[in-house]
């Protein structure tokens, strides 16, 4: 049986692999009244096996780790990102804060705010990326994306790939000048997916032990990196 420990699952688990797209699906910051809808799509995504009432408790310990879990180094930045069906862009009746945050969620309530179909979390944090000089210092400037899933009956519509396109225009808000991500070496669909994304695969040295998310042991990935169009900045 799998540990119920949280770690970040790898970006690649679930995702669309063909470019239709609906245009019902709006792409927006997740908030406090999504979040166990995000629960729910994260461990029916990831943990499909699962039945009551071990999948309930799953889901409470996710819901759990978001709200409590998602401390930040100073100066970094996470978000989750989810595409929503029948909610509006201009989210009309919207009640709270800009600044106020929970974990990676944004504060504010929406009287419409439509059912969750994916989710996406981007951070800062730089914890799967390869540290810098002999100091191990953390890296700046690369946002990296993790815990990308589509709920199964929404798959195939293109928003796996509006989730990603958002994200990059999270990244480039902060200032990043570029996204990475792992990409499991076992699903070809979705290294292409992030290919045609623009993402190119980048050769770990050998003998380098670079971080990598924390999964099953036998698990191997690909290392995927996209350069975006913004001022460069000191790696």
């Amino acid at each position: 049986m799998r540990s119920l420990t949280l770690g970040a699952c790898r970006a690649t688990q679930v995702v669309d692999l063909f470019p239709t797209v609906s245009p019902e699906i709006v792409v927006r910051e997740a908030r406090l009244e999504d979040c166990w809808e995000v629960a729910e799509t994260h461990c029916s995504s990831f943990f499909p096996e699962y039945s009551f009432p071990l999948d309930f408790v799953l889901r409470v310990d996710r819901l759990v780790g978001m709200l409590s879990g998602f401390s930040i180094p100073p100066g970094c930045r996470r978000t989750c990102l989810v595409a929503v069906i029948g909610g509006s862009v201009g989210d009309t009746f919207l009640f709270g804060t800009e600044d106020f945050k929970i974990g990676g969620f944004d504060g504010k309530f929406s009287l419409n705010k439509g059912y969750v179909t994916g989710i996406l979390t981007i951070d800062t944090v730089a914890d799967f990326l390869p540290r810098k000089g002999p100091l191990r210092q953390r890296r700046t400037g690369i946002a990296y994306i993790s815990n990308v899933a589509v709920r199964e009956r929404f798959r195939r519509k293109g928003i796996a790939k509006r989730l990603i396109a958002k994200a990059e225009a999270q990244a480039k808000s902060w200032g990043c000048r570029a996204v990475a991500l792992h990409c499991d070496l076992n699903n070809p669909g979705a290294t292409k997916l992030y290919k045609d994304q623009g993402f190119r695969c980048i050769n770990v040295p050998e003998g380098a032990n670079w971080p990598q998310p924390k999964t099953a042991p036998n698990v191997k990935f690909n290392f995927m990196m996209k350069l975006l169009n913004t001022p460069s900045t000191t790696a």
